[in-house]
């Protein structure tokens, strides 16, 4: 269990928080997606007077790393690199679509036996940059950009029923009513954060800071027979 400072800046909301020890000390939340960038860094100053923690005593620095918003990614990931490197701290790598998986356990969906989540961001048109896992939270199918078809999820049902969750997910009740297709509205929140962050902070399982980059998936991927 650590102090850690948490950055979302993936969609349309954004979040900046510290935790210890698994415990919510100080977030705050700002909606307005064209102003992230002057939100990020006024807020993770106010949120640190706040909690009276001074910054080099955080432990390690968690940021969405995609897919999302290109220009929310950029301003996220580059304000995370900034202070882990100034503070020389370790950065923590969160991808969306694990956060919406590991959301998806709330859902009381989840026992549906065998059932596959498939994790899913609104890329606009009927695309979108999803991933699967199973409800372990193993991959089964890696992240990747998709264009979503009738006959896609036809081949997805054979392997058990599916979960579909995330700003994606209401794309897909235009194209099949099949009662193995079950929908969750949940959104991944600081919960989410705090157990897979704590989870990669136990396991040091750290981002280098001065190659890693935002999942932008902007090769689209299409599903055929």
């Amino acid at each position: 269990m650590a102090t850690i400072l948490h950055i979302d800046t993936a969609g349309e909301k954004a979040m900046i928080a510290i935790t210890r020890n698994k415990e919510v000390v100080a977030s705050k939340e700002n909606a307005v997606s064209n102003t992230h960038a002057s939100f990020v860094q006024a807020s993770i100053q106010e949120l640190a007077a706040l909690a009276k923690i001074d910054l080099p005593s955080i432990e390690a620095i968690a940021v969405t790393m995609g897919p999302g918003s290109y220009t929310g990614l950029r301003v996220g990931l580059s304000s995370a690199k900034g202070i882990a490197y100034a503070l020389q701290k370790p950065l923590i790598g969160l991808s969306t679509l694990a956060l919406l998986a590991n959301t998806a356990k709330r859902s009381p969906l989840f026992s549906s036996q065998g059932l596959q989540i498939f994790t899913m961001i609104d890329a606009k048109r009927m695309e979108v940059f999803g991933a699967i896992f199973n409800q372990a939270q193993e991959i089964c199918l890696k992240e990747q950009a998709i264009e979503l078809d009738t006959a896609y999820f036809e081949n997805l049902v054979s392997n058990g029923p599916i979960l579909c969750i995330g700003s994606g997910a209401p794309k897909v009740k235009n194209l099949t009513t099949h009662p193995s297709v079950l929908y969750c509205d949940l959104s991944y929140n600081i919960l989410d954060f705090i157990e897979l962050a704590e989870s990669k902070f136990a396991l040091q399982d750290f981002e280098d800071i001065a190659y890693t980059s935002p999942a932008y998936l902007k090769e689209f991927y299409l599903k055929t027979n």
